[in-house]
């Protein structure tokens, strides 16, 4: 096997004894399009009949990217000069292969956004708390000193809420993708399997896509809360920024993402996985409906689900005699999407919070935290979706309109 890799994440290091490298390529004669790769086991050392390492693979590292971000990462040019590699599958169904991984991944991905944010908003919500300047709006909150906190003002709070909203909504979403990952292999029925097998694959460009993109929007909103200091790399925080930013770009940068929503996953299977997702979500706002203390959640999400619905319409109406439309309101739909499908985790969590609570649950601040930050999410996210149907129902017209040379 003879080549060039670049971008290879941990392509060469020492922390291991062997490094095996999964190698997409072409055999002799394989068909010049996608359609010809091949999926190959390549290992840095061949192993022995007896397991043992033997004699180091032709497979080296030319070179080391000097990157922006996750520097504890070596990322790597790899050359391949008459490696032995191993098949893995059968010949030519390499990218189907590697598409189970890539999916895998796609979704540990977001778990990185969603990480990203929680450990930024976590070190913000400390320095709040901490740092003494100005006086509270409503009048001295602490007289006894010069100064009050950080925390007690509105726009620090709203960028403190603003992460909280997010990384409790997106962590309730991707622990509930990995239920459904669970579910579609070890349901008790083929139909429950199927239908979590649906589920996620609907929802994975959104949990790595909208995930990454508001992760990293979440840490960067951290750093300002430390203003000037957030920009000083002895704080920590520009670092969690310049990590994050990978996560909106590897595996499928998001732009990839939205468009393997709208191109490929609404329509898969008829758009039996939308149509479940939408019957989901309805059933939610269905059983949310009698409680009237639900009412802020629920009639938020109501109005984002409407607008989720029209869009999907709209692109069914406008995207195939036109595809640009499609290309130009992808990112906005996975948006919408990810707005309409953290308001369903929200309001599932607001209803259990408030049975909670009814119930007589010891952990009353726990409980009402949950339904404060449910109320905040339905008041400062779920109008996003009005806007951002309205950017995806502009089209592609003007988008389009000037030549490239006017750029």
């Amino acid at each position: 096997m003879s080549g060039t890799k670049i971008f290879i994440s941990a392509g060469e290091h020492d922390l291991s004894d062997n490094i095996i490298h999964l190698v997409l390529a072409k055999t002799t004669g394989a068909p010049d399009n996608v359609k010809g790769i091949s999926l190959f086991i390549v290992p840095k050392f061949l192993i022995n009949a007896d397991g043992s390492l033997g004699a180091r693979n032709a497979v080296k590292c030319g070179s080391i990217e000097h990157k922006m971000g996750i520097h504890a990462n070596a990322t790597c040019v790899m050359n391949y000069d008459g490696a032995t590699g191993y098949m893995l599958g059968e010949e030519n169904k390499g990218l189907r292969a590697m598409f189970i991984m890539m999916n895998a991944a796609r979704l540990g991905v977001g778990v990185q956004g969603l990480a990203q944010g929680e450990v930024a908003y976590q070190n913000a919500v400390t320095y709040a708390r901490d740092r003494i300047q100005g006086r509270a709006l409503t009048g001295p909150a602490n007289p006894e000193a010069k100064a009050d906190p950080i925390i007690v003002h509105a726009d620090v709070r709203r960028m403190l809420m603003d992460g909280r909203a997010f990384n409790e909504g997106a962590r309730a979403l991707i622990l509930w993708g990995a239920l459904q990952v669970d579910l579609s292999h070890k349901a008790a029925t083929p139909e429950e399997r199927q239908l979590a097998d649906d589920l996620i694959s609907l929802l994975t460009p959104v949990i790595k896509g909208y995930c990454t993109d508001k992760g990293y929007d979440v840490a960067t909103a951290s750093q300002q809360v430390y203003g000037g200091h957030g920009y000083i790399r002895e704080w920590g925080m520009e670092q969690f920024v310049r990590d994050a930013r990978i996560a909106q770009i590897y595996e499928g940068t998001n732009g990839i993402q939205a468009m393997d929503l709208v191109g490929r996953k609404l329509a898969m299977n008829g758009g039996r996985g939308l149509r479940a997702y939408l019957a989901l979500v309805g059933e939610a706002l269905a059983d949310a409906a009698p409680d009237t203390r639900l009412a802020p959640m629920a009639s938020a999400l109501q109005r984002g689900f409407a607008d989720l619905q029209a869009a999907t319409m709209w692109l069914m109406q406008n995207a195939m005699a036109k595809p640009d439309n499609a290309g130009a309101g992808a990112t906005a739909y996975m948006h919408l999407m990810g707005i309409v499908a953290l308001g369903h985790m929200w309001l599932l969590m607001a209803k259990a919070a408030q049975d909670a609570l009814d119930g007589g649950a010891a952990d009353t601040e726990f409980y009402t935290a949950k339904l404060v930050t449910a109320r905040y999410f339905a008041e400062r996210f779920m109008p996003d979706t009005a806007s951002l149907r309205a950017r995806l129902e502009a089209g592609s017209e003007a988008l389009m309109a000037l030549p490239a040379e006017a750029f």
